[in-house]
């Protein structure tokens, strides 16, 4: 597999709750908005929608290699993942590769979304300005029938026309994209959580 597959690589911690507020919330809210601001849609990668039977690590290095840019969702423990700091420290080495995310071309390829606190962040958890969605990290299915879903909705909007705008300055794909091993031993995939929602 030659070229890019993915536009966005969702990547994030299974500790806590930002795992249900991505599969109940975050995720079709994202695809549904990238829609209406682009055709054809950009493709999001969520690790739980790989095929089964692949090798789960091997499959996420492609689709991280194949991705143009990686949304993290930022927690506390999203720090102290090793397969999450994997998958941005991916992204760093290809920005080095191309020169990016320094003062002559401050265009970055890591797009991050805090979901909760950050007074706790490693320094280099706060090296990257994110779009802050704290005031709606409820993963509660309610919160989609509460006032503050439309004001989620808007956010994301927001969200979705600045990716695009990056999405058009990615540079092309190349062969040679560093991919930083996931940890040993590997970790087994968690069951998959049922979606709410209509």
């Amino acid at each position: 597999m030659s070229g890019y597959k993915y536009d966005v690589f969702i990547s994030y911690s299974r500790q806590g709750s930002v795992q249900k507020w991505l599969l109940n919330h975050f995720h079709k809210k994202l695809e549904e908005c990238l829609a209406d601001q682009y055709a054809p849609a950009p493709k999001v990668y969520v690790d739980r929608s790989m095929p089964r039977g692949v090798h789960w690590p091997s499959h996420l290095q492609q689709a991280i290699r194949h991705s143009k840019i990686i949304l993290p969702l930022l927690t506390p423990n999203y720090f102290e993942s090793n397969w999450c700091m994997a998958e941005l420290r991916s992204m760093q080495e290809r920005q080095k590769a191309l020169g990016l995310g320094t003062v002559e071309r401050p265009q970055t390829l890591i797009h991050p979304v805090l979901y909760s606190d950050s007074d706790n962040f490693p320094d280099e958890g706060r090296e990257y300005s994110w779009w802050d969605f704290k005031a709606y990290a409820n993963p509660e299915p309610p919160f989609q029938v509460s006032p503050a879903f439309s004001d989620f909705h808007f956010k994301v909007v927001e969200l979705a026309k600045e990716l695009v705008e990056l999405l058009k300055q990615v540079p092309d794909w190349r062969d040679d994209w560093p991919v930083v091993d996931p940890p040993d031993p590997y970790l087994i995939p968690p069951p998959p959580l049922p979606r709410f929602g209509p």
